[in-house]
């Protein structure tokens, strides 16, 4: 279902369903997010192993008391694996939805307050970047500049940075137009001054929802790119390298690439509805 589809029946159902419908996923997404943020900051408090450890001994043992996930080809503890894989994957995203909101701050801003002739050299610029698929420009970012989580961040990062910025300076057009903006300039307020204390502060709400968005679409492409060998090398636990090590025992043993692949599902959706509920919540 697109995003239109879900607003138009959020705005048409009652109030105080919607309300309830509202609360309840918004309080399951924050819990979730906490656990997330858990789990990423102190992986000790879920896992007591480490997941480079390997054992021979073990390989391809399936879900048990024991090895909740299984064990892989190298006999390492898949569980093991996700729960400190979260970090490498939650802070690959979250550092390229920051690069990209902060590139796209910068350029929206600019193009919104310089002049007709800058904003048309800028948005053409923006259209030509748009006309590529996100993941096609982080591929090429990261076939020029090498792999590793941080380049991957920094790929996916610059490939958003069309996108935030387009809606920064539709945001910004319209409050650089308002009265109390038009009076700070004939005061002679400096353009960066009235552009951070006045028309930043009214374009956070839209670039929050966005940006919520952005880290689940940028977590699913560091993974993407990790399974097409870009990403971190061996043995990093990324959840995409993870799946993509997976990729050859689907049929023998599953749960190597199952459960990274869960993992990314669970927290891209949790990304998501967070998003959609403060930005249908905005709308009523």
């Amino acid at each position: 279902m697109s995003v239109e589809l879900e607003l138009e029946r959020v705005a048409t159902a009652p109030p105080a369903l919607v309300g309830r419908r509202q609360r309840a996923v918004l309080l399951a997404g924050i819990v979730l997010l906490v656990v997330f943020a858990a789990v990423m900051l102190v992986p000790s408090l879920f896992t007591a192993g480490a997941p480079d450890v390997t054992d021979t001994a073990r390989t391809f043992r399936s879900p048990s008391l024991t090895h909740p996930f299984g064990t892989d080809q190298l006999g390492r503890d898949v569980y093991t694996r996700v729960v400190h894989g979260a970090r490498i994957s939650l802070l690959t995203g979250i550092g390229a939805v920051i690069i990209g909101v902060g590139g796209g701050i910068l350029l929206g801003l600019v193009s919104a307050a310089a002049g007709r002739v800058v904003d048309g050299v800028l948005m053409r610029f923006v259209d030509v970047l748009l006309a590529f698929p996100e993941l096609l420009l982080a591929l090429l970012v990261v076939a020029i500049i090498g792999r590793g989580s941080a380049n991957v961040a920094l790929a996916i990062g610059l490939a958003a940075v069309p996108h935030f910025a387009r809606l920064v300076r539709g945001q910004a057009f319209a409050v650089i137009r308002s009265e109390y903006v038009e009076a700070a300039r004939g005061l002679g307020v400096p353009p960066w001054r009235y552009l951070t204390r006045h028309v930043l502060p009214n374009v956070a709400g839209p670039l929050v929802v966005l940006a919520s968005i952005g880290t689940g679409s940028a977590i699913t492409a560091a993974a993407g790119l990790s399974i097409l060998g870009l990403g971190p090398a061996a043995p990093s636990p990324e959840w995409g390298a993870m799946l993509a090590d997976g990729q050859e025992y689907l049929g023998t043993a599953w749960w190597i690439a199952v459960f990274p692949g869960l993992a990314v599902v669970a927290v891209v959706l949790t990304l998501t509805l967070l998003g959609r509920n403060i930005q249908a919540r905005a709308i009523r």
